[in-house]
Order: C-alpha cells, then structure tokens, then sequence
C-alpha cells in the first residue's frame, strides 16, 4: 500500500461524479493509489513469461545438442539441462510472488472501491433513494467492486502475459526466419482485432445483462423486506411467478451473452487450426531445405501454438474486459449522479455551541421535477424556544416544508435560515446537530435498543443512554426484554410495537439533545393508550426547544403557541389556537369535522 495514499484515502466527490462516465479513469485512480503494488505484481509476471518464453529457446539449443553428430557433446547437453531446470524453478517463483502479492491487492482495491462508492451514496438527498430501489443500488456497489477485481485479475494473468508471450515468442522466431515472424505479426493481430472487433459488438448485450441483473437484486430485496405485507395479502404465488419472470428474462439475457462468445471461440477454433498448420508446413519445409535445424522445427512448433493460443486468450480476454467494463460503466452512471448540493458552495459555517433554533423561511419557491409549484413565495418566522403546529389538507406542502428545512430538498428560490445562517452554509455536523426528528414512521436499524438510542449521539455513555431512555418512557419495556439494552430489535424495529418504536425514537431525540425538534405526524398511527404514553414523552421533550409539528389531529397540537395553517403552498391563517378556534376558516372547519367524529370516551 503507498503509504503517500493510504488505504482510508477517498475520491473527493467533485472526482468522483466526474468519474461516471469513464470506467477507465475510475478504476485508473485505484491503481495510482496502489502503484508500487501492482507495479510489483507487473514486474513479476514479465519475470515470469520470460522465463517461460525462454524454455523453448533452450530447447531449441538442447535439442541441437543432442542431434549434433557423431556424438554429442553431453557438457553442452547437461549445462543447458541445468539451465533449464533453473528458468522453470524461477519461472514458478515469480508466479508465487505474483500470486501472493495480487490475493491482497485486488482484494484491497475491491473494499477501497466498495468504501468510496458507499460514502458517495450516503451523499445523495432522500429524493434519490426515495425514487430508486435500495436493493438495486447496494447490489450496484458490490457489482462495480467485482468488475474491477475480474478485470485487474484478467489484466494480471491474462491480458499481460498473453501480450508478453506473443511478442517475446515473435522475438525468437526472428532468429529462425525473419519473414515468418513477420508473417505471424499480421495474422495474430490481424485474428486478434477481427475478434475483439466482433467481441465489441455484443457490448449491447452485456450491459443489458447487468442492468437486468441489478434491478432483479432490487426487487427481490423489496419482496423480502415487506413479507409482512405479502403474506397478509396471499400475494406469495403471485410474487414468485413475477420474479421467476424477470429471472428468466435476466437469464436469457445472460444466455445470449454467453452464446455470443462461444461463436467467437467457434471462430478462433477453425483460424487457430489453419494458421498452426501453415507454420508447420513452413518451418519444415525450411528444414527440408537445410535452412533450419531440427531444434529450429521442435522451438517453431512450439512457439507457434504459444502465440496462436495466447491470441486467443488475448482476444476472449479483451472481449470479457469489455463485458466487465460495461457492467462497471453501467453502474458508475447509475451511482455516481452528481449530489444535490453540487450546485451549491462548500458548506463552511458552524452554529455556536448552543444554537437558539430561530427559523426563517423567506421568499421560498420549490416545485418538484415537471410538477406545479409546492411553495411560491413561501415566508414563515419561527422565534427560538416557541412550538408551531402546521396543519393543512394533504398536499399542502407541509412534508415538503420540513424536508425542505432538513435539507432533504433543495429550494429553487428564497432562503432558509437557522438563528441568521443560510442552511446552504452550514457544515454537515452543525446542520444534522441542530435537529432532531421523530416521524411518523420510524427508522430503526437492526441493531440493540442501546445502538438505537446512541444513534442521537454517537460518544453517549451508557449512562446517558439510559437517563434518555428513562426520560422518554421506555425503562419499562425494555427492562423486560431477554437482553435488556442488548436486545436486537429487528430489521426496520419488527420486534417492538408501535408505540415502542415511537419512544425509542423520542429517546434518541432527547439523546440528540438539539434546540429544535421536528415532529411529522409522530402520534397519528398509534391506538390511544400508547399514543398517550408518546405524548407525554413527547411534552417532556418539547421543553425549552423550537418545536416545529406536522399533524392532522389538531388534538396533538395542544398547548402550541401558535398554529400554521398551509393550503396549496400559502398560509391561509396564522395564530394561537384560540384565536384560530374562534375565526371562520380552514382551522376552525377542520376542528368541528374532527370534533363529530371523534368517538365517545
């Protein structure tokens, strides 16, 4: 590893997203970074097909030795005999070395690969993955890692040695007839190009394979992770003939770019054949002739399989590097799309240590990719330490607004500003440090409750984890699991209620410890004894902190300071709940519809 470019060292991003559509650079940067490695690894298979090349011209020497008359001289003959078991000894000495050397490095360039292309990933906004499937995308990861190891395995004991043994093999037929060589130049490029020409043109099918195959991974982690939902619904017959489906078109993909080599191959077969025996019948017609020795014959013969079996490989090997490559490019312009916050400048700025949370939204316009505008002129102040319900009919632009605020999406106009800072000049750690969030839905990772609650704030001790935990509620629950803190919750939180998800989350939340909470629907899903225990949790948290709520049960929102209401991107009213409950208007005719149909206690 080049310690001036340690392992840990990572495309910058700008790099990278200028990387998406040139495999070649992409993999280029790896080897750079590992130079002195692979040049090591060079060295050795030259070394290697040297010494291999060079068993034949002894030969050639041995023989004439042994057929010399009337008697051989048997120093000559024993000399090139230890000479020869000296060239194949270093021979496999420097294929070991070779081999050791690269079952580290190509392993190693394959997890900096995986690293770097992770870290970019993570980089997206939530709009990227929430119009992708996740599956399609990490499969997409460990794809582009294994195209660059087939390839940097095909560079190392393919591509390079064939290469070395062709011309090293043509140097020495030189010696023997200079016209011959030049002869087998033009048919072993001439055969070389015309396949890898034709290997090129299935470049189509390739790449159609490993699109398909990467959106077959996806969908078939998207059944996986909601078998909940499929096995409530008896959607499993109907699951598995989609998927058998799209599994056998990916296979017939497959087929037909597998097929297509083997037409090659099928090709180089009836060439090889030709072209071996017209050398043989050169060589020993120029034996006939006396102008070359037996050793000449037994070294031509040789050599002559060597090159027409190297230009084989050469060619299918360059035809499968076409193959990997593609499936690389495919997934680099999938993965490497340039980041949202490309456009903007390097975010720079802190908040102070204890940030007050004062909001301002002014003149914000945002309208997604080819819809009408979700916020036009958009202009909202939060003062600091103050709790804002906002309430309007679905699609109003609430959930926009706190993805907005988050930085989740990107205004097209106006500003956001936390305490008199644009959001877009915020580093990351004081822009995530700011928030705290607890949605609807809650996102837990298939880790123990203490990793969880930690995640608000990954130096917690254990002590604070639970002074969180006790603060939000869950002592009791999680007390009584088999593992306590250590229980594993499952994948998405499976293993806990609804309710318990929620008070984990608020947990976490209290762990953050930032000076303004988002709160998105938090209570809306939940039956009412355990949204009473969230609630109370929820008033605990809301303490001293800018609270900014999403909801649709105005009954959550009691004890605001102030009510938001948002109809079409605009704020149609704006002022405490009793102000508002005493105003006709959208607030006031959501309060009876919800008040008659509330059920009785």
């Amino acid at each position: 590893m080049d310690k001036r470019q340690p392992s840990d060292v990572t495309i910058p991003d700008g790099v990278m997203a200028g990387l998406r559509h040139h495999p070649a650079r992409f993999m280029g940067w790896y080897v750079r970074r590992h130079w002195w490695a692979h040049l090591l690894v060079m060295a050795m298979v030259t070394l290697a097909m040297a010494c291999g090349v060079s068993t034949s011209y002894i030969i050639r020497h041995l023989v004439n030795a042994m057929a010399a008359s009337p008697r051989p001289d048997m120093a000559v003959v024993w000399s090139m005999v230890g000479v020869f078991c000296g060239v194949i000894f270093l021979d496999g000495c420097a294929w070991r070395v070779a081999g050791w050397m690269a079952s580290g490095l190509f392993v190693q360039v394959g997890g900096d690969i995986r690293r770097d292309l992770f870290r970019y990933l993570t980089g997206h906004s939530v709009a990227y993955f929430s119009e992708r499937m996740s599956g399609a995308m990490s499969a997409r990861i460990s794809t582009a890692a294994n195209a660059v190891f087939s390839l940097e395995n095909q560079m190392a004991w393919t591509l390079l040695p064939s290469t070395l043994n062709i011309f090293m093999s043509i140097w020495m037929l030189v010696t023997v007839s200079p016209w011959m060589a030049l002869s087998i130049v033009g048919m072993t490029v001439g055969a070389g190009l015309v396949i890898f020409l034709l290997g090129t043109r299935g470049r189509r099918l390739h790449r159609d394979y490993a699109t398909q195959a990467a959106e077959n991974d996806g969908e078939m982690l998207d059944i996986v992770n909601n078998m909940p939902l499929v096995l409530a619904y008896g959607m499993t017959a109907r699951e598995c003939l989609r998927m058998g489906q799209r599994i056998r078109n990916e296979t017939g993909l497959h087929r037909r770019s597998l097929r297509y080599l083997e037409k090659l191959r099928m090709f180089h077969a009836g060439l090889t054949m030709l072209m071996t025996g017209g050398l043989l019948f050169w060589v020993v017609m120029l034996w006939h002739l006396h102008r070359a020795t037996i050793g000449d014959v037994v070294m031509v013969t040789t050599l002559g399989f060597v090159i027409l079996n190297c230009t084989r490989d050469l060619a299918f090997a360059l035809v499968e590097a076409v193959q990997h490559v593609s499936r690389l490019s495919e997934t680099l312009e999938k993965l490497l799309l340039p980041h949202e916050t490309a456009s903007h400048p390097l975010p720079s700025r802190s908040l102070p240590e204890r940030a007050r949370g004062h909001v301002s939204i002014r003149d914000a316009c945002f309208s997604y990719p080819g819809g009408k505008p979700v916020l036009s002129h958009f202009n909202l102040e939060i003062r600091a330490a103050t709790r804002v319900g906002l309430v309007g009919q679905s699609g109003s632009g609430k959930s926009t607004l706190l993805a907005l605020l988050q930085r989740q999406r990107f205004l097209q106009e106006g500003q956001i500003l936390i305490d008199g800072i644009d959001i877009l000049d915020l580093d990351e750690d004081s822009m995530r440090g700011c928030m705290a969030v607890v949605a609807q839905e809650v996102a837990l990772l298939r880790r123990s409750v203490r990793d969880n609650i930690r995640y608000g704030c990954d130096t917690a001790s254990d002590a604070q984890v639970i002074a969180a935990a006790s603060a939000a509620g869950c002592l009791d629950f999680i007390m009584a699991m088999p593992q306590q803190f250590d229980t594993i919750v499952g994948e998405r939180g499976v293993m806990l209620s609804g309710g318990q998800r929620q008070r984990i989350a608020i947990a976490r939340a209290f762990l953050r410890n930032a000076p303004i909470l988002i709160l998105d629907e938090a209570t809306s899903a939940l039956d009412s004894q355990s949204e009473k225990h969230v609630q109370d949790a929820l008033d605990r948290l809301q303490a001293g902190r800018t609270v900014i709520a999403v909801a649709h049960r105005l009954s959550t929102l009691q004890g605001f300071d102030r009510i938001v209401v948002m109809e079409h991107g605009h704020i149609v009213q704006d002022g405490s709940i009793s102000e508002l409950e005493n105003t006709p208007g959208l607030y006031r005719d959501v309060l009876m519809h919800q008040d008659t149909t509330m059920p009785a206690a």
